[in-house]
């Protein structure tokens, strides 16, 4: 068994953005105890491109002696051919999935290139999802507060508790639009909730964090600063937790979560309908 202190190098390789390679990718190499050397190949649509990815696969085998893991979505079956000749553990990501619905529905698959990332027949959903991403960061970290009747959810929470990584995530995963607030001192010494959220109390949801994480975020930002002693940090917590409470906000901690369990609870806690783009 191999162990913490030795690594694979692994290759995400698609014939689109790679994106279900990676996610897939990671969530099956997080049961190995092995460092990962990740590179990610996207759009490898042709022979010249998978001739260029071929020889850094050769090139790992070499000088590892241990061929590299390759997760890969490539549906043109002569460039699927090449790369699984090379010297490499290769993974079709989809193929088992595609196997099974085949034989569950008796259809036969009708393979097309890129087709996660063509807009056609779904361009409503696509720029659907750009809408939702240019309104999100429109309302990031309190920048304005209008048009608060077109969000689908509004974040609150003090500096640094994960609010703007996940209101994006929900914008471009699930076309969700998303404003966030952070607290400041003036909130925070108010104790009560800005006018501008009471008619919007049903679209509100609060994030926390440990008050130690939420200082070791913020002294990498600001090394030795009052805004990230332990003090101050203990005292937002405080406040702002109180203030959930008493307003019946739901909240969740985000210490341990990562951005997409974080959405995923969030979710589930508002009621809010998933929008698979």
């Amino acid at each position: 068994m191999q162990n913490n202190s030795q690594s694979r190098d692994v290759f995400y390789v698609s014939d689109g953005t790679a994106i279900t390679c990676e996610t897939l990718g990671h969530v099956v190499l997080g049961q190995f105890p092995f460092v990962a050397n990740e590179k990610t190949f996207p759009f490898i649509e042709s022979e010249e491109k998978l001739a260029r990815l071929l020889k850094e696969v050769e090139a790992s085998y070499l000088s590892t002696g241990e061929k590299p893991l390759v997760f890969f979505s490539i549906v043109l079956p002569e460039l699927k051919a090449m790369l699984l000749d090379s010297p490499a553990h290769c993974y079709d990501v989809i193929e088992s999935l595609v196997q099974k619905v085949q034989n569950d529905t008796q259809m036969q698959p009708v393979p097309k290139l890129q087709r996660s990332r063509s807009v056609g027949k779904d361009s409503d959903t696509y720029f659907d999802r750009i809408a939702a991403i240019e309104y999100t960061l429109a309302h990031d970290d309190g920048i304005t507060l209008k048009g608060l009747e077109k969000a689908d959810i509004i974040l609150l929470g003090v500096s640094r508790s994960g609010k703007t990584p996940t209101s994006l995530y929900m914008a471009m995963q699930f076309g969700l639009r998303v404003v966030n607030y952070p607290f400041i001192e003036e909130d925070i010494k108010r104790l009560r909730l800005l006018p501008e959220f009471e008619i919007h109390r049903h679209k509100l949801f609060g994030l926390t964090i440990d008050p130690e994480r939420l200082t070791q975020i913020r002294e990498n930002r600001l090394a030795g600063s009052e805004y990230a002693s332990t003090e101050q940090c203990l005292a937002e917590l405080s406040c702002v937790e109180s203030l959930f409470r008493r307003e019946a906000i739901p909240y969740i901690n985000t210490s341990a979560l990562s951005v997409e369990e974080i959405t995923t609870r969030i979710l589930e806690k508002s009621g809010l309908r998933r929008r698979l783009l």
